[in-house]
C-alpha cells in the first residue's frame, strides 16, 4: 500500500507541473504577441505577464520543499536557506494578491464612463498601474522582512504550543505568542487588497448587468436566445471572485488554526500548501478563457492545422 505522504507528494508534483506549465505557457504567448503582434497588446497585458511570473515563482518556492519533505528528505535547509525560501514564498504570495487587485482596479477604471468624476484616472493608467506594482513589491518586502528574525530551521525537539511549523522551518521562539502583531499586519494587508478586489469585481458585474439591460431595451428580446457577452463576462467575473475569496479564507483559516493549535498536525501544512497554490495554479487557465490574444493564437493554430490536414489529403 502506498504511504499517504507519497500520495501527497505525487499530488504536489502534479500541481507543480500543471501550475508551472500553465503560467509559463501563458507568459510565452504574451511574449510572442509582444514581439510579433504588438498591435494586439494592451497595457493591462503587461500586468498579466507580471502575474504569470509571480504565480509561477510562487508555486515553485511553495511546493518544492513540500515535495521533498513528503518523500522523506530531511534537514534539507539550514537557517539561511529556510529564511530565504519562506521569505520568497510569502512575498510572492502577497504579490499575487496585490497584482490581481491591480488588474481588477485597472479594469474598473477602463470601463468608467467619460462623464464620471473618476474619469480623470484613465489617462494616468500606465503610470498608476506600474507605480502600484512597485509599491506592492516594496510593501511586501518590508512586511515579510520580519521572517529573517522570526524563523529558523526546524529542530528535533518536541513542538507543542503556539508557533509556525513547516517541514523544514519553525518559529525561532516556538511557543511564544508575540507573533500576533506580525499576523495582524499580514491579515490587514491581505484584507485590504481582497476588499478592493471584491469591490472592483462587484462594480464590474453591476456595470455589465446595466449594459445588458440597456441593450435589451434597444433590441428585441427575441433576436437571440444565446447568452449575451455581458452575461458571460459577468458569470466569469463572479466565478473568479468566488474562487479566489473561498480559497483565500480557507487557506487563512487553516494557517491560523495551525499556528494556534497546541498539538501540530504535520499533514495539515501539506494540505494548506495545496490550497495556498491552488489559485495560482488554475489562474492561467481561467485567464485563457476570455483572452483575445489566446483566441487569436488558437484561431491561427486551427487554421494552420486545417491547412496541413488539407495538404496531407491532397498529397
Amino acid at each position: 500500500m502506498v504511504p499517504s505522504d507519497t500520495i501527497l507528494g505525487i499530488f504536489f508534483i502534479s500541481q507543480l507541473c500543471v501550475g508551472v506549465i500553465g503560467n509559463s505557457s501563458l507568459f510565452i504567448l504574451y511574449l510572442y504577441s509582444y514581439f510579433f503582434k504588438p498591435h494586439f497588446m494592451k497595457l493591462i497585458d503587461s500586468v498579466f505577464m507580471h502575474l504569470t511570473i509571480v504565480n509561477m515563482m510562487f508555486i515553485i518556492f511553495s511546493l518544492i520543499p513540500d515535495i521533498l519533505a513528503s518523500f522523506g528528505v530531511s534537514n534539507l535547509l539550514d537557517d539561511i536557506g529556510c529564511k530565504a525560501v519562506l521569505f520568497m514564498a510569502r512575498v510572492l504570495r502577497g504579490m499575487s494578491i496585490c497584482t490581481t487587485c491591480v488588474i481588477s482596479t485597472f479594469q474598473v477604471i477602463t470601463i468608467i464612463p467619460s462623464n464620471s468624476k473618476w474619469a480623470w484616472l484613465k489617462p494616468k493608467l500606465s503610470t498608476w498601474a506600474f507605480s502600484s506594482l512597485l509599491c506592492s513589491w516594496l510593501i511586501n518586502l518590508l512586511i515579510y522582512a520580519y521572517i529573517f528574525e522570526a524563523v529558523i530551521a526546524k529542530t528535533n525537539s518536541t513542538h507543542v504550543g503556539y508557533g509556525y511549523l513547516h517541514a523544514y522551518c519553525q518559529n525561532k521562539y516556538f511557543g511564544n505568542s508575540n507573533s500576533w502583531i506580525f499576523l495582524s499586519v499580514i491579515f490587514i494587508h491581505d484584507l485590504f487588497f481582497v476588499a478592493i478586489m471584491t469591490w472592483a469585481s462587484c462594480y464590474k458585474m453591476t456595470f455589465l448587468y446595466r449594459h445588458h439591460k440597456r441593450a435589451q431595451r434597444l433590441h428585441s428580446l427575441s433576436l437571440s436566445s444565446q447568452p449575451s457577452p455581458e452575461s458571460k463576462a459577468t458569470h466569469h467575473i463572479l466565478f473568479l471572485v468566488t474562487c479566489f475569496v473561498f480559497i483565500y479564507w480557507l487557506n487563512n483559516s487553516i494557517t491560523l488554526y495551525g499556528f494556534y493549535a497546541q498539538t501540530k498536525i504535520p499533514r495539515l501544512e501539506g494540505i494548506n500548501a495545496v490550497l495556498t497554490t491552488c489559485y495560482s495554479t488554475i489562474c492561467p487557465f481561467l485567464l485563457m478563457r476570455n483572452n483575445k490574444i489566446i483566441s487569436q493564437f488558437t484561431s491561427c493554430f486551427s487554421v494552420l492545422r486545417m491547412t496541413c490536414f488539407q495538404s496531407a489529403l491532397c498529397g
